[in-house]
């Protein structure tokens, strides 16, 4: 019977395995890169299924030599051998995308290029190869192959490097917008993360612009030429320079690059903001046509104010300005866990039927952690802003036209979990009203991740025969900041009768104790371990994924009391007893009663005639 359970218990063993193995080969693939020498990632590359994507990683010279004209190429190479295959697992190569790609690098200098003991600077280069990911791939991880040339691409020059890379594809969430479209593959963004230059007549305004390549791909041969204007009221500064351009061999995908400027406010201009036009050219690749791109900075001029004809009658109840409300908003992701970053998309409407808005400037205010009504004593703002900046500013809004304000925000981690409010408040102007001021308010949840911990667990004793119980005992800590509401403990195996206990609501920092009994029904068949499960509750009532741990416990089958089987047994074998052998044992003390009687009557009557004798021989003497 042992052998039968023993070939059973080494059939599923070998079943498991397989399919163990079966579920690992049927999702993507991840390549060892430790071993990399000339193309290494700092950072996996992730992308989502369908999409374009960048797959970036660095390049390094750890030669004496200077390499010119290197190309970074990822072909579809088909199976080929693993480097070591132990370390990976194992399976049919899947190539992730739609087809090939190639980025042109430069020239990257050799490592002791220069002569020096020391390493250069430019021994190595940062490369993002744009690629398309393909539709039908499973979300995981996969590896390509990266082949570096030198002298010529297409593979026509010389190979010094083919070496794997890793990348991970996950599905697109519900709302992602599509990454195919070709403006995203290069997208300047000025201004990131600066807070808007303000000049004072008759000072000279100096200042540096900010401009990100945000898209995918390295731009080529980029100029930044100032779009300038003869119309004070268009263009604050003297146009003194003959060339306002700015020039850049490469701006990298991701790379930040600064437009430094010194210019002197004139003298007919008036206070205000205004938009700073920019005529950017641009390639996308060596031998690529020039594209072009346009964008706006704006600036704060501090000078005369514009004269207002009715300024002598003028009241503030009895001019009116536009009316600016929030039309919407939305987060990404949705749900805002607490010290994680997310994007908010608001969405900015003039209200007013008949009015425009013109400067205007919103600006955000977060709750602080330690109260309401927007004191800021007693704690952190609740949220910030990744760039620094909590400002934007919007040219004009037409009578019931929307604008969209995107900001990166994050909130601090140590919050409860509840709704912070967040004020967005506008300053801004119209025709017969200057500096109007308004705030607006929305309220954001932010969510907390339930935490548990379970403590040791008592079992007593940990063997028991069928029929009998064990007493099991454990607590369980709520470690995060929410309640862990209806929590329930369910303990289930063949050799015990399942059970359910009920601890309840556990408060944040506080403990549930569990105190159980398992009643043994049928002996173990295993190595006695008892499954527990623990599931709870959130706030709205939806069943959160179970928590899962073990016990061990042995159930038995009860063993006969073999001695006293044998007692009664023996007791069973021996012969019938007469009425004589019956009360032997009587007789027996009895008749030691009457020999003792017997002795003591003899002794007393021998002393009395000694006595008799001793009396007479006194007579006769």
């Amino acid at each position: 019977m042992k052998k039968i359970w023993a070939g059973i218990a080494v059939w599923i063993a070998v079943f498991a395995l397989t399919a163990g193995v079966f579920s690992v080969n049927s999702l993507a693939e991840m390549y060892d890169t430790s071993e990399n020498e000339i193309v290494k990632q700092t950072s996996i590359s992730r992308g989502k299924i369908g999409r374009s994507m960048n797959v970036s990683m660095e390049i390094f010279n750890n030669s004496d030599m200077e390499w010119k004209d290197v190309y970074v190429q990822i072909t579809n190479t088909g199976d080929r051998t693993m480097r070591n295959p132990s370390d990976y697992i194992y399976g049919e190569y899947v190539y992730p995308f739609e087809g090939a790609s190639e980025k042109y690098v430069g020239t990257i200098r050799g490592i002791r290029a220069s002569g020096s003991d020391a390493p250069d600077k430019e021994y190595h280069k940062s490369v993002s190869v744009p690629v398309k990911v393909r539709a039908d791939l499973e979300a995981g991880y996969y590896y390509v192959l990266v082949e570096v040339y030198v002298d010529g691409g297409h593979g026509k020059g010389t190979q010094i490097a083919a070496e794997n890379v890793n990348i991970y594809v996950s599905q697109p969430k519900a709302g992602d917008e599509d990454d195919d479209e070709v403006e995203k593959q290069i997208n300047f963004v000025l201004g990131e993360g600066q807070s808007t230059p303000y000049g004072v007549y008759p000072n000279v305004l100096e200042y540096t612009i900010n401009m990100r390549n945000a898209g995918l791909n390295d731009a080529l041969d980029v100029t930044v030429e100032m779009v300038l204007d003869a119309d004070s009221t268009k263009f604050p500064f003297d146009i003194n320079d003959g060339n306002y351009n700015r020039t850049f061999e490469k701006v990298a995908a991701g790379e930040t690059v600064t437009l430094p400027y010194s210019m002197a406010i004139r003298s007919d201009t008036y206070s205000g903001f205004y938009p700073i036009g920019f005529h950017i050219t641009y390639r996308d690749r060596a031998t690529g046509d020039l594209l072009e791109e346009e964008n706006t900075f704006w600036v704060r001029i501090k000078n005369k104010e514009k004269e207002d004809k009715s300024s002598a009658e003028w009241n503030e109840h009895n001019n009116t300005s536009a009316r600016l409300v929030v039309d919407g908003f939305h987060t990404i992701p949705e749900e805002i866990i607490a010290g994680e970053p997310f994007q908010l998309i608001l969405r900015m409407k003039n209200a007013s039927s008949n009015i425009a808005a013109s400067n205007i400037m919103f600006t955000l205010e977060s709750e602080t952690s330690g109260g309401s009504g927007g004191s800021s004593s007693g704690g952190g703002s609740v949220f910030t802003t990744q760039s620094g900046s909590s400002s934007a500013v919007v040219n004009s809004l037409s009578p019931g036209e929307v604008t969209e304000l995107q900001f990166a925000m994050q909130s601090i981690a140590g919050i409860d979990q509840r709704s912070y409010y967040l004020n967005i408040k506008a300053k801004y102007d119209s025709p017969e009203y200057k500096n109007a001021e308004a705030t607006v308010r929305i309220d954001i949840p932010v969510h907390q991740i339930p935490r548990m911990n379970v403590g040791n667990i008592e079992v007593l004793p940990d063997s028991i025969n069928t029929g009998s119980e064990s007493n099991v005992m454990f607590p369980i800590n709520n470690t995060g900041k929410v309640i862990l509401y209806n929590v329930m403990v369910e303990f289930e195996a063949d050799s015990i009768d399942s059970s359910e206990t009920y601890v309840g609501n556990i408060q944040p920092g506080q403990t549930g104790n569990v105190d159980a009994m398992l009643r043994g029904i049928a002996p173990t068949a295993d190595d006695g371990t008892i499954k527990i499960t623990i599931t709870y509750e959130d706030e709205y009532g939806e069943i959160q994924d179970p928590v899962e741990k073990e016990l061990t416990l042995m159930v038995n089958e009860p063993q006969e009391e073999i001695e006293d089987v044998e007692v009664m047994a023996s007791e069973e074998n021996l012969p019938k007893q007469g009425p004589l052998q019956k009360y032997m044992k009587f007789i027996i003390v009895g008749v030691l009663l009457i020999v003792l009687v017997v002795i003591i009557i003899v002794i007393r009557v021998r002393k009395k005639k000694k006595a008799a004798l001793e009396g007479l021989e006194d007579e006769i003497f």
